[in-house]
């Protein structure tokens, strides 16, 4: 594996949303269990920070490894493939600061995560070995950008659908969904839903659609708008705001990564939203191969033993939900 860097915003800055209903309620539990006490959440996350990804690494590496190599007819078929393989490694886009979906553990220097699962899945399917890969780090700002101009040959990185970037790149997918959450200090017993956040200072990510979100769902609130997720965390913690308005996926990391620290208050809300697989525009090869990567990983029971290892075992989540349908 090589690394590449390509750094100005931290990766999960996205603004981004989503989980399919079923999901949420699992995402939902996150950051609260299966009560609502933030005790609970402290704890579920506590006791998953064994290590310090907070994941179970033996289960995880032995499902990256069950990965069959796909056979050479199956690669041959499909010129994106067939040039990774020639190629002898894939070119990743990624991040490696995302607790739930892609951490970067430094006592074995190595992934962990759901986004980091499914990508050394692909890089096994393909090149035997879940190490062939070679990573570039990106952020909001570059992911399409490394995508135009040849730099890597994917993105993962809880990247979401839209229509507006599928304008300049494509998607494979969709793998997961998910919707905006609420972040506040875990000693905050004031806000517990969307309906708490009126009048109530709340920050948003500039860039992200969390403005329009927050002016559907919560018209009254004071919207303050910061361009990182640390600088809106920031804010929360010194008192300047008193909730904290982002996709769910970025909030079970920030829950998960500081334990006591922050809960999630009330249910997700807002549109769902979808993450797909981020592909050079029109690469009907590549968006083929990776769906039926994706297909086989679920038919194979994977997807739901992924999930459970990087989300669920570690968040409280006591049912798997039903990933959303690959091409729609």
């Amino acid at each position: 594996m090589s690394n590449k860097n390509f750094s100005r915003r931290q990766f999960l800055s996205l603004g981004l949303g989503l989980m399919s209903s079923t999901a949420l309620v699992g995402l939902a539990g996150c950051s609260e269990g299966p009560s609502t006490d933030a005790a609970a959440t402290t704890t579920a996350a506590t006791d998953a920070a064994d290590s310090a990804t907070g994941v179970d690494k033996d289960a995880f590496n032995a499902l990256v490894a069950s990965v069959e190599q796909a056979s050479d007819d199956i690669i041959n078929a499909n010129a994106w493939a067939k040039s990774v393989k020639e190629a002898g490694a894939i070119r990743i886009g990624a991040t490696r600061t995302s607790a739930i979906f892609s951490q970067l553990d430094e006592t074995d220097n190595k992934v962990y995560g759901f986004d980091a699962g499914l990508y050394l899945g692909l890089t096994r399917y393909i090149l035997g070995d879940e190490n062939k890969y070679e990573y570039t780090q990106v952020t909001s700002d570059t992911r399409e950008s490394v995508l135009q101009n040849d730099t890597v040959d994917a993105v993962f990185g809880s990247y979401t659908i839209t229509d507006k970037r599928k304008e300049v790149i494509s998607f494979a997918g969709p793998y997961l969904s998910t919707q905006y959450a609420i972040l506040v200090l875990a000693d905050n017993s004031d806000i517990n839903s969307v309906d708490d956040l009126a009048v109530k200072k709340v920050a948003v990510q500039s860039g992200s659609t969390g403005p329009d979100v927050m002016a559907q769902y919560a018209p009254k609130a004071e919207v303050q708008e910061f361009s990182k997720d640390d600088e809106c965390r920031a804010a929360l913690e010194q008192g300047r705001v008193d909730a904290y308005v982002v996709d769910n996926t970025l909030q079970m990391g920030n829950v998960v990564k500081n334990p006591g620290k922050y809960r999630i208050a009330g249910d997700p809300f807002g549109p769902e939203e979808f993450l797909g697989i981020g592909v050079k525009h029109d690469n009907t090869d590549a968006i083929d191969f990776i769906n039926d990567f994706l297909k086989k990983f679920e038919d194979d029971g994977k997807w739901d033993e992924l999930y459970k290892i990087s989300i669920a075992e570690r968040c409280g989540i006591d049912t798997i939900p039903e990933p959303p349908a690959i091409g729609a």
